[in-house]
């Protein structure tokens, strides 16, 4: 049985989680961790949830990491270098589904992982995770006459953009034309911009209502249109991989691992 601390564990995703690992038989939850001014704070994480009691109090304590075997992050980036150097500190596996990271608050996720097993993906879905190596694969086959777009869309409370799953879309896309997204990306487009440039690969963001996240991929040539699409309509999905992730990652050596890496994919 692997106990697993959720950090964010008050927000939709870290009850998503919850709920999830109740039903898995090799799962637990061992603590559950908000920010100090958090309204969900001494909550039961199950009654929160809407399961059965679980005796498990939110709490703002990161310490109590030190009692499980891994933890889930579910927050906002700039929390994210506190959570996983307190991982660090307790010798704990980190799983990290937090996007929007910057490149300072990256470095500290890289330097964790010298020392502990981390999983950082920008999207935990397992469809998603086949629709990474799709994109990849159709890069690669298809010649720059076929222009790479990408348009995502999420609900109106997500802040960044484009979203980390549109990220990982882009490199995808970038490594199977063996090139770096920074040298060819595009990030939306308004007023006088010419003729699009060949081998540029487009990106734009949607924000509106509820939506839980749309991801199009686009290969448009003279005459045909490739499109790669997933559609999640539920939170559901990447609780599920988390977890997934959480039980895979503690037998792991110390080291950066994606979802791929947990999916054996």
């Amino acid at each position: 049985m692997t106990s697993i601390a959720i950090i964010g564990a008050g927000g939709r995703m870290g009850q998503a989680i919850a709920r999830y690992a109740v039903q898995h038989s090799k799962a637990s939850i061992g603590a559950a961790i908000e920010q100090s001014d958090h309204a969900t704070l001494g909550r039961d994480m199950g009654t929160l949830s809407g399961l059965d009691p679980l005796g498990v109090l939110i709490s703002d304590r990161l310490a109590d990491i030190a009692a499980t075997d891994a933890v889930i992050d579910f927050t906002f980036h700039s929390a994210v270098p506190d959570h996983v150097r307190a991982a660090q500190e307790a010798g704990r596996a980190f799983v990290l589904g937090t996007t929007g990271l910057t490149e300072e608050e990256a470095t500290v996720v890289r330097e964790a992982a010298r020392t502990i097993p981390v999983v950082w993906a920008p999207n935990m879905s397992l469809g998603m995770n086949l629709l990474f190596a799709m994109v990849k694969q159709a890069a690669a086959a298809l010649s720059d006459e076929y222009d790479i777009e990408i348009v995502e869309a999420h609900h109106k409370h997500k802040q960044d953009a484009p979203s980390g799953t549109a990220l990982g879309l882009a490199k995808s896309a970038a490594a199977g034309r063996q090139v770096a997204l920074d040298d060819v990306a595009d990030y939306g487009r308004h007023g006088m911009t010419g003729e699009r440039v060949p081998g540029r690969i487009g990106m734009h963001a949607v924000r509106g209502g509820d939506i839980v996240g749309d991801h199009t991929v686009m290969f448009a040539a003279d005459g045909e249109r490739l499109e790669l699409t997933h559609r999640a309509s539920s939170r559901d999905i990447f609780a599920v991989g988390a977890v997934k992730a959480a039980l895979w990652v503690p037998s792991q050596t110390p080291g950066l691992y994606s979802m791929q890496d947990v999916l054996g994919l």
